[in-house]
């Protein structure tokens, strides 16, 4: 079956991505159970075709980074990093925005570092004015900063992360925006709407969360689905999303090889 691609970033990517935040250690923070085993993760899910990694520096924070460029350093001509920045972890590992100037440069100085490059293909703001889901707020400040950072010749492209569709129309009023990550599934459909106008406009949709929010009833129903198909409830759930519409592209991360060839 061919894989079904999408142009992301002035790149040819497969819908089929990997997401790299579960390699970090349990709650996002310090290493790995199994260091092997996330190396190996991150060498089978290239084997596997994935042209497209999703990580950010304040995974760890800086593990993840740090292990995608033991892995797969020197990149691949056709591999895109997405990284994030915009929030750091505490010292009890909570997370805090992070959006002035300097600790956006800082964290662009970061991902730079563990990543082992010059520059960075695609950096999204991480939006967090709220405990949970977007909140409406400025993101001109940030934005702009980050916009700058570009123009230094330090990131190619610019997303955004948890924003609403007002936010989304603020920053594409600064820079070209190639990328909206919100969370999207099954049972969290709030950006329907968005999602079809960012295809419109051939903006990427990356959801996050394919299970996530899911009621009982919900996840029983989904796991009866999947049983009478054959399949996982994950497998049902990111085959739906892939057939939603042509620019969502998929993030799915686990820290098995197992669970990696599951999907």
């Amino acid at each position: 079956m061919t894989t079904p691609t999408y142009s992301f970033a002035g790149r040819t990517v497969n819908r089929l991505g990997y997401g790299a935040m579960q390699l970090a250690g349990p709650g996002v923070f310090g290493p790995p159970k199994d260091r092997d085993e996330a190396l190996a993760v991150l060498r089978a899910a290239r084997d596997a075709g994935v042209n497209h990694i999703d990580t950010s520096d304040f995974y760890g924070p800086h593990i993840t980074n740090q292990l995608i460029r033991e892995a797969l350093h020197p990149y691949p001509s056709d591999l895109l990093i997405v990284t994030k920045v915009g929030a750091v972890r505490g010292p009890n590992a909570e997370w805090q925005p992070a959006f002035s100037p300097q600790a956006l440069a800082a964290a662009v100085t970061d991902n730079l570092k563990n990543l082992g490059v010059d520059v960075l293909d695609v950096v999204n703001l991480r939006v967090m004015f709220a405990v949970h889901g977007p909140a409406e707020g400025s993101i001109e400040a940030p934005l702009t900063a980050l916009a700058e950072l570009q123009q230094k010749g330090l990131i190619r492209h610019i997303g955004l992360s948890n924003v609403t569709p007002t936010q989304y129309a603020q920053g594409a009023a600064i820079v070209p925006i190639v990328g909206v990550q919100n969370q999207y599934n099954l049972a969290h459909r709030s950006d329907d709407g968005f999602i079809d106008q960012l295809a419109a406009e051939g903006v990427a949709y990356v959801p996050f969360f394919p299970l996530g929010g899911f009621s009982q009833l919900q996840s029983l129903a989904l796991t009866q689905v999947a049983t009478e198909l054959g399949a996982t409830p994950m497998q049902v759930a990111l085959a739906w999303l892939l057939r939603r519409s042509p620019n969502i592209l998929l993030i799915p991360g686990t820290s098995s090889t197992a669970h990696l060839a599951e999907n």
